[in-house]
Formats: structure tokens, C-alpha cells, sequence
């Protein structure tokens, strides 16, 4: 395994037969982090040699073939994004479980996965951080899963989207606030920025959607 801050020198035989396979260093962590239930910040450390004659070696390379031998088949998983997103899911968890790291035993130890809400974390970051820019990704690190797999949570657990159930509680707490505000001293564009609602059209279009009336009507109720 070549990691990018060391200086490799590798000598081929006439007859080696080469295989590469690069994976974007974001998307590796993430997948790992999602696989132990903990945030991968540093550079995984991978060992330089990888064996690929033991049972996981052969699995991972028997993977990447497959995968190699697809992605050049016409009609093949390249006409097929989302097959191909789950064979290259796959692949990275293959890669993990082949190539010795410091979270080789954490991998192998399905008992130090979490069993509980798989997104309570995330759920309980996103009600501390309604006023900030949250973005999946930063969001997905919360939860220690890949982008890919918060949104399946959600979509599990929820039935929405993280970035809809998102806006849904800024909503929320914004109503909340010219429910019980002054229209002769509150700002409506205040209340929004206020709730990471950025965007006063839209916020006023999604307020509308969500409660019947727009945010101007819930003031207004406040002055009779």
C-alpha cells in the first residue's frame, strides 16, 4: 500500500501483471469510520506489504477484478451507477479488512459497533448547530458513516433526508420565535438568519409549505 508522504521504490519482474486500484483518501476514511463507529481523522497508516495469497487477499483481489472487468464491459456496472456505487463499497471494505492498519482488530470486532440510534448523534449535533452551514459531510463525520450511508439512516429511520429533516427543525424553531414574538420589534429576516434559514424567498416559500401560512401571517396573529 503506497501512501502518498512516503517515497517508494518498487521493482517489477518482466512477467508482474499490475493492478492498480485508487481510491480517494475522503471516501476511504469515511467508510471505515462508518464500519467501526468512530471518527477517522488522520491518514490511515496502511502497512507497504499487502498479501494477497492469504483468504482476504484473495478476496480483495478476486473484488477488484471483478470490478475492473465491469467498469470495461460494455453494459456493464459503469451503465449501472448505482450497482456500481455498492460494488465499489465493496471494494473499499475489502481493501480494510486485506490491508494491515491500526483498525484491523476494530474492524474484525463486531462488538464494538454501535447498537443503539445510529443517527442520535448526528440528530442531537444537528439541534446544538441549527444557526451553522451543515453540510453532509460534516454531518456524516458526526455520525462516523460515509455521506452515502447517513442518508440511508435517515431515510430508514426518519423517511426523510438529512438536509430535509435539517431545514424542518430550523423551521421549527423559527415558527417557535413569531409565535411568541412582537411584530412591532422583531425582524422576520432576522429570525431566519437566526436559524440558518439564509435565504428569505425560499425560507418564506418552505415556511409556507410546512404551516399553511407565511412567517408575515404568524407575526401579524402576535399584534391582535
Amino acid at each position: 500500500m503506497l501512501l502518498p508522504e512516503q517515497a517508494s521504490f518498487v521493482r517489477w519482474t518482466p512477467d508482474a501483471e499490475q493492478l492498480v486500484l485508487k481510491i480517494p483518501r475522503s471516501r476511504l476514511e469515511s467508510h471505515l469510520a462508518e464500519l467501526i463507529g468512530q471518527p477517522v481523522v488522520d491518514v490511515v497508516p496502511f502497512e507497504l506489504a499487502l498479501d494477497l495469497t492469504t483468504p482476504r487477499g484473495r478476496s480483495l483481489l478476486a473484488a477488484v477484478k471483478f470490478l475492473a472487468g465491469e467498469l470495461a464491459r460494455p453494459g456493464g456496472l459503469w451503465d449501472v451507477p448505482l450497482a456500481r456505487a455498492q460494488l465499489e463499497t465493496f471494494v473499499m471494505t475489502q481493501v480494510l479488512l486485506a490491508a494491515r492498519s491500526p483498525y484491523a482488530d476494530a474492524l474484525t470486532d463486531s462488538a464494538q459497533r454501535s447498537t443503539g440510534n445510529p443517527i442520535a448523534d448526528v440528530l442531537d449535533y444537528m439541534e446544538r448547530n441549527l444557526e451553522k452551514p451543515l453540510r453532509p459531510h460534516d454531518l456524516a463525520r458526526v455520525g462516523c458513516m460515509s455521506v452515502r450511508g447517513l442518508h440511508a439512516a435517515f431515510q430508514r429511520e426518519l423517511g426523510v433526508s438529512p438536509m430535509v429533516h435539517l431545514r424542518r427543525l430550523r423551521l421549527d424553531h423559527a415558527r417557535a420565535e413569531l409565535v411568541h414574538g412582537s411584530a412591532r420589534t422583531m425582524q422576520i429576516s432576522d429570525v431566519a438568519m437566526r436559524w440558518g434559514l439564509f435565504h428569505p424567498s425560499r425560507f418564506a416559500k418552505q415556511y409556507q409549505d410546512r404551516f399553511g401560512e407565511l412567517p408575515s401571517e404568524t407575526l401579524r396573529r402576535r399584534a391582535y
